[in-house]
């Protein structure tokens, strides 16, 4: 049987800090901007420097204490990074809200929907109350949440409650704010110029450069290519495992010149998370930790519905290797019993690794470029 290495992108062939920078400003959007809540609204615009996103995503992530914990808690997709925290800072807008104007509250968690029309309506409710956002609050509450993976998408309705003290199942994956949420990223993520070629639409709001074009590869372009040269030497076939869409995972390995050493029918991205999601929405949410991505790509894309009920046999088990920056990917590799290949140029750098083996993976690396030895 063949070897295949099944390789996640973001943290650990590029980097992935231009995520959580669009992560951050599509927060800062949902909040800010008159497109949406509209709260301190002369605060937005898109035309943001260099510095003006780097004190962006330290307000909004609090020096990146939101990220680590969201990913300590194993959720690794972007949209359900900018889901839980805007979500969450919702939560605690119409909390503030409900001690004024509780029937709206009421209204607002059990009959509306949660689209751009209602947040706008919410908006204009906070500013004639005079409440504002905090973003310091998100790690205290949530870092005493039980609720891991995917369950903390749903726990959002129990924090809802104890704050509001209003019964609700308005938070869900499978809602018309994540979906809002993802779209607002994608806009901030390719740019203007490629959303409509991204999400099917134009850009509802103009102005966006986007990040898809300064990706920075955490090798240097000679190591990836003497690594990946060497593997396909050895027989190992090549795919990619991502929660980047396809457009966002094929243009700069392109770019890069590294695209050919995988195999494209090997290559599953957020876009066919999404497609199996839209096909099978009671199995969502299916990306990491989820195994479904790694599964789709290692049975070549070849059926949804394969990929959601395939297991492995012994065999294919140790014919399977997962390289990874997060604990989602790890997770999602002790589901399928594959092995596992950690590596350390993620959000949180070498302090990942006692993250890694407390959850019991021990084949660490510094940097991509070590693989080879790793195997």
């Amino acid at each position: 049987m063949g070897k295949t290495i099944l390789f996640d992108v973001d943290g650990v062939l590029l980097s992935e800090h231009r995520y959580f920078d669009a992560s951050a400003l599509t927060v800062w959007e949902l909040i800010h901007s008159e497109n949406y809540l509209g709260l301190q609204s002369d605060r937005f615009h898109t035309n943001v420097t260099e510095s003006e996103v780097g004190e962006l995503r330290a307000e909004v992530f609090q020096d990146d204490e939101v990220l680590y914990l969201i990913k300590s808690k194993g959720i690794n997709a972007n949209w359900d990074m900018v889901y839980l925290t805007f979500s969450f800072q919702l939560i605690r807008l119409l909390s503030k809200l409900s001690e004024a104007n509780e029937s709206y509250v009421k209204k607002v968690l059990q009959e509306k929907t949660l689209n751009r029309e209602t947040l706008q309506e919410i908006g204009g409710e906070l500013y004639k109350a005079g409440i504002e956002p905090d973003y310091k609050t998100f790690v205290p509450v949530m870092k005493e949440a039980e609720a891991m993976r995917v369950e903390l998408l749903t726990h959002l309705n129990h924090i809802a409650y104890e704050m509001t003290g209003i019964e609700t199942m308005a938070f869900t994956r499978n809602s018309q704010l994540w979906e809002l949420g993802r779209e607002t990223f994608q806009e901030w993520y390719v740019g203007e110029g490629l959303t409509e070629k991204s999400i099917g639409r134009p850009a509802y709001q103009k102005g966006k450069e986007g990040f898809v074009h300064i990706e920075t590869p955490l090798a240097t372009m000679e190591e990836l290519d003497e690594l990946f040269t060497k593997l396909k030497e050895e027989g190992y076939t090549l795919g990619i495992g991502t929660g980047r869409p396809a457009l966002e995972t094929v243009e700069p390995l392109e770019k890069l010149g590294i695209l050919s050493y995988f195999d494209r029918n090997r290559m599953a991205t957020a876009s066919d998370v999404l497609e199996a999601e839209h096909r099978y929405g009671d199995k969502a949410p299916l990306a990491k930790p989820n195994p479904f991505t790694y599964m789709f790509a290692w049975l070549e894309r070849s059926s949804i519905e394969e990929a959601l009920e395939y297991t492995f046999t012994e065999e294919e088990k140790d014919s399977v290797v997962i390289v990874g920056d997060s604990l989602a990917d790890g997770l999602a590799a002790q589901s399928l019993g594959c092995h596992f290949v950690a590596v350390l140029t993620g959000l949180s750098g070498q302090k990942a690794r006692q993250e890694f083996e407390q959850n019991n993976q021990h084949n660490i690396i510094d940097n991509i470029k070590d693989l080879y030895e790793a195997l």
